[in-house]
């Protein structure tokens, strides 16, 4: 396995020495160098430019995001956001993954090189990921109409249909391309995107911005009807429960499952038990192999399953072993999805 070459941009001197300390202890991964703002860093990745860059937000000079969107412009690069855990920085690191970042690290205010230490596994998972990641720019926005096709009626006319994302490595860009063309009457979505507890409600009071379905961080009991979008608290699983014709979710907390927490075949499973072939699954881009399983169940109970195609992936892991264990029906382009959440029927 080839080395990652990671270069660390962080305005704080010791995050840059513990960061050091802790990924160049780590096999595979060697750190190239750091600096403590991008235009330092430009200067010293000309000599050797990293697999994967370690990005702060808030620095002197220049700021993250706008290095971001400078990097991604004219040489895209795989970037881990790792941001302190704020409420304002959590908005911001939003800003940051819409704009082409692959993944984010969380760091506390105090007590960073302890977390880090018992975070290697998290950190490692991300720099692996990212170098697998193949970086794409912010999505244009789509124009699609805010009722959908009469031919897809009886889609809407009940919460008895669902249906199921899930998502990790690249997934905020491209949940943000699929939500931002669902039509206001499509039916109810759940979603498990991989992502820390401070970070889902702020994912998901953005995308409610930018879209004309509701989206929300899912909270114990919320409805699942059209034209919602529930998101999973990040750090805590979401299952799909069904009392007569409604549906509503459970959040709760629980050990790892498929190593994440929310964990896609948690999510997918509840939905193959409490909706079966009133449900569609579509598994998208990720490391790993969380939802694979679950899809497959999913598939076994009569639900529709999708699977996002590699060309369009971020990180072709999660649909890969989706597809190898047989619970894919077919695979679609990411800019596909969104018609295929409104009339599947036409797509399979």
């Amino acid at each position: 396995m080839a080395t990652i070459n990671v270069f660390i941009v962080d305005d704080s001197a010791v995050v840059r020495q513990v960061l050091t300390e802790v990924l160049n202890a780590c096999a595979g991964v060697r750190v190239l160098g750091s600096a403590s703002d991008p235009i330092f860093a430009e200067k010293k990745m000309q000599a050797q430019w990293p697999d994967v860059i370690v990005l702060d937000i808030e620095m002197p000079r220049m700021d993250g995001i706008t290095f971001l969107r400078k990097l991604m412009a004219e040489r895209p690069t795989p970037v881990v956001i790792c941001s302190t855990l704020t409420a304002h920085g959590a908005t911001t690191s939003m800003q940051a993954m819409s704009a082409g970042a692959v993944d984010i690290i969380t760091k506390p205010k105090t007590g960073l090189k302890g977390f880090l230490q018992e975070s290697r596994t998290l950190l490692l998972d991300a720099i692996k990921g990212a170098a697998a990641a193949r970086p794409k720019t912010a999505p244009k926005r789509s124009t699609a109409p805010t009722t959908a096709p009469a031919a897809v009626a009886p889609m809407h006319e009940t919460t008895d249909r669902v249906v199921a994302l899930g998502t990790s490595t690249g997934g905020t860009q491209a949940l943000e391309q699929v939500l931002t063309a669902l039509p206001m009457d499509c039916p109810g979505i759940v979603v498990v995107q991989h992502m820390p507890a401070q970070f889902t409600r702020a994912f998901a009071e953005r995308l409610d911005g930018l879209c004309k379905v509701r989206v929300k961080e899912a909270e114990a009991g919320d409805r699942v009807v059209p034209g919602h979008v529930l998101i999973a608290p990040g750090g805590q699983h979401m299952t799909l429960l069904r009392s007569g014709a409604q549906y509503r979710v459970e959040v709760k907390d629980g050990p790892l499952v498929s190593r994440h927490r929310p964990s896609v075949d948690v999510l997918f499973r509840s939905v193959a038990q409490a909706a079966g072939k009133n449900a569609l699954g579509v598994i998208m881009t990720g490391m790993g192999d969380d939802g694979a399983r679950g899809l497959l169940e999913m598939y076994q109970a009569g639900a529709l399953t999708l699977g996002q195609d590699e060309a369009s992936c971020v990180v072709y892991g999660m649909p890969k072993e989706a597809l190898r264990m047989g619970g894919v029906m077919r695979q679609l382009a990411l800019e596909q999805i969104a018609s295929a959440i409104c009339h599947p029927q036409s797509w399979l």
